[in-house]
């Protein structure tokens, strides 16, 4: 029995060095102004993210084209490196605040830095840091590209009055507004524990009898709300669409009061999983095709033909961006001297 014991114990710490081993050998080499490996364990680093992202196992051919895009971005760093074409950390530093003020107009306050690591956390798999790190990656690459790919980019043309109102004569049935309404909230939310929950109740119901039906002691309270010891939260609301996409974020029941209040109306308490809500409906919107001259979404100035404008010239410039990109792998693939692939790797 202890000679079986061994000899499973041996075999699992030659499988566990033979996998180690592998994991450091190189699936290729970008070669283009250095030497730079690619191994089989940062293959394996790439491929299981996009299985996680899409929930399926990834092909031999998939997995190689993967690398194909691993190759690629290494050789344009090399040749952006000796091109003397890099992006600064203030640069990207930038980039990120961008991202954390967006972040700040969901949440309708500054995220501490916590919530701001955590968010990038869940969205992207990786700590800030390596974050930061793929974020100059991709950035040196893209501005390499803008670089060397100039005129072929500055060449894109707006759409014209005819490809935009041919546009929306085609997809007119598809742009449609549907019941809208804009509100105003007062938010209670509960604690983390059964007292603060009753408080919170306590809370609600005091104002749910000083408001009652009236708008005007509605807004008051709002006014209130926007001290920050009045125990409640307070403000507009925003847009709320009569859709099965919105009614899944904010429930049915609350989808329900929300539709059936008129304009002014104050609405009862409302509670849901995060606290108790009392809403007055601000603005009122029927189910409408939208015109061109139409706003495309309420609450911007973006009009339906400037969003037909916006979606054709994007779609334009994708497609020179990829014409572009493939120019530039393929200059810097060419001669097949830049990199080599050991393909009995990519099986792992």
């Amino acid at each position: 029995m202890k000679r079986n014991l061994l000899l499973t114990l041996l075999v699992f710490v030659v499988t566990v060095l033979v996998s180690a081993q592998t994991d450091l050998q190189p699936v290729a080499l970008v070669k283009l102004t250095k030497t730079e490996p690619i191994t089989v364990k940062q293959l394996k680093t790439e491929v299981q993210k996009i299985e996680s992202q899409t929930g399926k196992t990834l092909t031999v051919d998939e997995r190689k084209q993967v690398l194909d895009i691993m190759i690629n971005e290494r050789l344009a760093l090399q040749a952006a490196e000796r091109d003397k074409v890099s992006v600064t950390d203030a640069e990207i530093n930038q980039q990120l605040q961008q991202a954390r003020s967006a972040m700040a107009q969901n949440m309708g306050r500054q995220p501490t830095d916590a919530e701001f690591e955590n968010a990038i956390k869940q969205q992207t798999g990786m700590d800030l840091a390596s974050y930061k790190e793929q974020m100059k990656r991709l950035a040196t690459v893209q501005k390499y590209l803008m670089t060397k790919k100039q005129d072929l980019i500055q060449s894109i043309q707006k759409p014209t009055e005819a490809e935009i109102k041919n546009f929306y004569e085609l997809n007119k049935a598809k742009l449609v507004r549907p019941d809208t309404v804009r509100f105003s909230m007062i938010f209670i939310p509960y604690g983390n524990d059964a007292t603060a929950k009753a408080k919170a109740k306590e809370l609600a119901e005091k104002l749910v009898k000083d408001i009652g039906t009236n708008p005007s002691k509605f807004d008051e309270a709002v006014l209130r709300g926007q001290s920050n010891t009045a125990g409640y939260q307070a403000g507009d609301g925003g847009y709320l669409p009569k859709t099965a996409e919105a009614q899944n974020i904010v429930g049915k029941e609350f989808i329900t009061i929300a539709f059936s209040l008129k304009q002014g109306e104050v609405s009862r308490l409302i509670e849901n999983v995060k606290g108790y809500q009392i809403i007055k409906i601000t603005e009122t919107y029927s189910q409408k095709t939208l015109e061109l001259d139409d706003i495309y979404q309420l609450g911007s100035k973006v009009t339906v033909h400037d969003y037909i404008g916006n979606y054709l010239y994007q779609q334009t410039q994708q497609a020179a961006f990829d014409r572009a990109s493939k120019e530039l792998v393929d200059e810097l693939r060419a001669g097949g001297k830049s990199f080599q692939i050991f393909d009995k790797l990519i099986a792992y």
